[in-house]
């Protein structure tokens, strides 16, 4: 089997927004699928759904894109009907529900690690995006198998920055893992950056997960419950049996993990 991790992320890198309560963290999710799995379960799967309530045609792919959606903006306009927005969340959910896949979200606190590390500041996204690759080796090193990673593209510059940061991790290995079991698990020093433009199953997974999975480890983070909109109930779903966890079930710091 050869696994991909598709990244998507929420809020943004600048230190210098970090007191700003709306801006403070950052959080990257990654959904690891089989390739495999994704072209015969996933990709057909998806692109049914938006046929069925979106209209999407191969010559005019509909994306998936979570603010769209819950905006309801066009090509999302049927959602405005509370029938077919209560029809098609119900099979999304069940999608998550019944697919194999497994989920890793790393959370900064900028406002935190900028007071803690005062002389030494390690790059918000660098250090992110340490922490999930470092992860996502570990779990193939679990099953024996090989993969690689994609993110959304965030432009040009910062494109380069990823495809950088990626490349260090993949020479240097992080604290916890050696470069040689980077090397071994991954199969490529690249960081492959696409578009959701390019109608990318996983991307879009990645996408409709990714803030849900920010809120919940959030909420978790200080105690609360779980969001009670459907947000919450996406992540649900992914605490009963699709974050990555440890033997004895354990989410944190494994499926979920809190920096600095």
């Amino acid at each position: 089997m050869k696994y991909r991790l598709y990244i998507d992320e929420v809020g943004n890198p600048d230190l210098g927004a970090s007191a700003d309560p709306n801006h403070r963290f950052l959080s990257l999710t990654g959904v690891a699928l089989d390739l495999a799995y994704v072209d015969t379960t996933v990709f057909p799967a998806i692109e049914a759904l938006k046929r069925k309530f979106f209209g999407s045609h191969p010559d005019d792919p509909v994306v998936l894109h979570r603010k769209e959606l819950v905006n309801k903006k066009p090509p999302f306009e049927a959602l405005t009907d509370t029938n077919v927005e209560t029809a098609f969340n119900a099979e999304l959910l069940a999608l998550f529900q019944i697919w194999d896949y497994t989920v890793l979200t790393v959370v900064i606190d900028k406002l935190e690690h900028q007071q803690r590390y005062r002389t030494w500041r390690f790059d918000p996204y660098h250090y992110c995006l340490t922490v999930m690759v470092e992860r996502f080796v570990l779990w193939l090193c679990q099953r024996d198998a090989q993969g690689d990673v994609m993110s959304e593209s965030r432009g040009g510059k910062e494109d380069r920055r990823l495809k950088d940061s990626f490349e260090r991790v993949f020479e240097q290995g992080s604290d916890f893992v050696p470069p040689d079991q980077f090397r071994a698990r991954l199969t490529s020093r690249q960081l492959k950056v696409k578009s959701k433009a390019n109608n990318i199953a996983g991307l879009q997974l990645a996408d409709l997960m990714a803030h849900a999975s920010f809120r919940a480890t959030l909420a978790r983070r200080e105690g609360r419950p779980l969001p009670a909109n459907f947000g919450g109930r996406i992540a649900a779903i992914l605490e009963a049996d699709k974050y990555h966890r440890n033997a004895a079930g354990v989410i944190e710091g494994w499926g979920r993990k809190w920096l600095p």
